[in-house]
Formats: structure tokens, sequence, C-alpha cells
């Protein structure tokens, strides 16, 4: 399984995703689950993806093939993001179509998507795609949105997220997310990728991965621990208390 959120803000987007496809006791691999697209200065997308990995990768596969060829719709050629999140959304339905086939009948291999992206001029959107190909945009009442093994990261986004929150500290908040994921869910794993995107910059260049050993991740890790611990202590006492 996998764990991967994106935060939509005023003044961008984060996104983050862990690496971890497989966590039996003698079998952890790992793949990217973070894909970026665009023209700089046209347009600028990240692609996060949580499910079988066989659909999913044979949805980016298309999607770069797509581009490549460019005798078709494919995700440089839209005006909107709307478009674009249809687009990838039929991909995935492509890709699960083709997996049931043959011997694979009955068996489901399906695979949700968040695509984050910029069009020109068009404010930039964060889009939840489900496996049955229909989205969902985050909106200023929900400002995130996950995938894969979500519900250990997503106090932390409940409580903390807002659409005016500066680049930096929605990115912490993020990492903060993640590392909970990964310290309750063995199928959930580095090396975490984020991606950091200002608004109207049109390009996606502001990457950095993490593994277990990294001095910034330890220090993160170490310093949440500690804060949570502290909080802990100023909690209200009750009256029973001395």
């Amino acid at each position: 399984m996998t764990y991967c959120l994106a935060l939509a803000l005023d003044a961008g987007f984060v996104c983050v995703s862990d690496s971890r496809t497989n966590a039996g006791v003698d079998d952890v691999a790992t793949f990217s689950k973070l894909h970026r697209f665009g023209i700089p200065g046209e347009s600028a997308f990240v692609l996060l993806s949580a499910g079988n990995l066989a659909t999913s990768q044979a949805v980016v596969t298309q999607l770069r093939r797509d581009i490549e060829a460019d005798d078709g719709p494919h995700l440089h050629g839209f005006e909107h993001m709307a478009d674009a999140a249809a687009y990838v959304g039929e991909a995935s339905q492509a890709a699960q179509h083709g997996t049931r086939e043959g011997p694979n009948q009955g068996v489901e291999f399906q695979a949700s998507f968040i695509l984050c992206g910029q069009i020109g001029a068009d404010p930039p959107e964060v889009m939840l795609i489900y496996p049955q190909g229909n989205y969902i945009r985050a909106t200023d009442e929900t400002p995130f949105m996950q995938v894969g093994e979500l519900k250990t990261g997503k106090a932390v986004l409940d409580r903390l997220v807002r659409r005016d929150l500066p680049l930096p500290t929605a990115a912490r908040i993020a990492l903060v997310s993640m590392e909970a994921a990964m310290r309750s869910n063995l199928s959930v794993g580095p090396p975490v990728e984020m991606v950091i995107y200002e608004a109207d910059s049109l390009e996606v260049d502001r990457y950095a991965s993490f593994d277990r050993d990294h001095p910034y991740w330890r220090k993160l890790s170490r310093t949440w621990t500690e804060e949570l611990r502290a909080a802990i202590d100023r909690l209200p006492k009750f009256d029973w208390e001395t």
C-alpha cells in the first residue's frame, strides 16, 4: 500500500508521497508514486498514485506516451484542470479494463490518483481521481486530498491545514502527516518525496526526497515527538489532581 497527500493553498500546493509498495517480512519494494509533468511557463502538473502498482504504472506510461506522440489528447494539451482530470480518469479506466482480461477476469486492479496542477492563468487546483474515473476538487472547507493509508495521517491535517498557510508551513504539516502514517503503518515507507509548487510559477522545480536517515527527517520526527509530549504536559488538569 502507500500514502499520498496534497494540500491546496492560496499560495500554491504541496504534494507528499511515500514509496512503499510491498511490506512483507521478506519482500520490501519501493517505487516512486510522485510523477511530474508540464511545460515551464505554460503548465505544471504533479500526479500522485495509490493502489495497484500495475495500473498506476500503466497510467503514467500512457500519459507520457500520449505527450510524446502529440497526435491526440494529452496532458500538455488541455486548457483547464477539469479536462486534464477527466483525461487521467479515462486513462485509469482503460488500464484497469486491460488488467481484467484473460486469466485476471474478476480480479480488481484499482488505483486512485491525486492530480495537482496549474494551466496558464487558471488558478492551481488539487483533484482526487477515483478508480471509477470520476473526480472531486479540494475546496476551502476541505483543502487537502489523500489516497492510500490515510487514516493515521489525517488528524493533523484536519486540525492544522488552511488555505492561507504559507508554503513552508504547509510543507512541514504535510511531512508530519506522512511521519505519523509511517510510524503506525508498515505498508507506508521511505523514501518520502515532496513537491512544493508556488502559484503562477508554472514550473515544478522545488523537489525533495527523504529517507529515514536524512538529517532533516530525523530532526522533524524528533522535534514533533518532543513537542507532543510537552503539549500533553500542558493540558488542563483534572479537578481531583493536586
